[in-house]
């Protein structure tokens, strides 16, 4: 069963306010990876940029009004988020549900050429060491000498409990505690009728994700990583708290 427009902007409107919870500043972040991109793909028409565990497009959507003529591709395993989004936005960008990690879930990208820029918010903090490890070498092939991975998310620094405090207090400034949580929006959205055949999906993939878990990595651990996949420079170009973007060029 399709989704309304109506429906599917109710929904992510509220993933948005939930979201602040998590993503210190989540705003700021979106507009510093939008400035890398718009950066490195500055001259290159219809530049491609994939993002990586999109949900129901957040980032993309925002990159896709930043650089119209650029080509967004959105991928995610999860079909309640996938079809939020694609509800939304299907013009200006296009979602690929894979399994990012698995074996050839590259090809499915359909990209005309190398990539010029992978991003990612809030997103790789789910996948183990091993598994990124393998993602980032990955991701490293595809992308073209240049180009950039740039990945939005929670990690760890060296002073990690001081820079969670304040991170902390950051949010509540800014009243982010305020919103509802990530378990009570999905409990809510489970409840909707026009999202039946959507959770039907996900609980058969059996991919349900909490949303508190992290993997635990540190900076210092991706940025070793993605140099050991091939990255040349690799550095944070903006932090709060743990909350950092980080940058890697191939």
């Amino acid at each position: 069963m399709s989704l309304s427009t109506t429906t599917a902007a109710m929904w992510v409107e509220r993933w948005e306010r939930q979201q602040q919870r998590y993503a210190i500043d989540r705003e700021e972040r979106f507009t510093v990876v939008a400035d890398v991109v718009e950066h490195v793909t500055m001259g290159r028409p219809e530049a491609q940029v994939v993002d990586l565990g999109c949900g129901p497009g957040s980032l993309a959507v925002r990159l896709s009004q930043r650089l119209p003529d650029a080509r967004i591709v959105a991928v995610d395993m999860d079909p309640v988020l996938l079809g939020l989004g694609r509800s939304l936005e299907s013009d200006a960008v296009r979602y690929v549900d894979a399994v990012i990690g698995e074996p050839g879930w590259t090809d499915t990208l359909g990209l005309d050429g190398p990539l010029d820029a992978a991003v990612s918010t809030t997103a790789l903090h789910y996948f183990p060491d091993r598994l990124l490890q393998t993602v980032y070498a990955q991701l490293a092939r595809i992308l073209r000498p240049g180009g950039v991975l740039v990945n939005a998310d929670h990690l760890l620094q060296e002073a990690a409990e001081l820079a969670a405090h304040v991170g902390h207090k950051r949010a509540g400034r800014q009243q982010a505690f305020a919103h509802e949580d990530w378990e009570s929006w999905w409990a809510a959205a489970e409840q909707d009728p026009n999202l039946t055949a959507l959770f039907h999906e996900r609980r058969r993939r059996h991919n349900r994700q909490d949303g508190n878990r992290n993997n635990g990595l540190t900076l210092a651990r991706h940025s070793e990583m993605l140099r050991h996949a091939g990255f040349s420079q690799v550095g944070s170009v903006w932090q709060v708290g743990n909350s950092c973007v980080l940058v890697a060029v191939r």
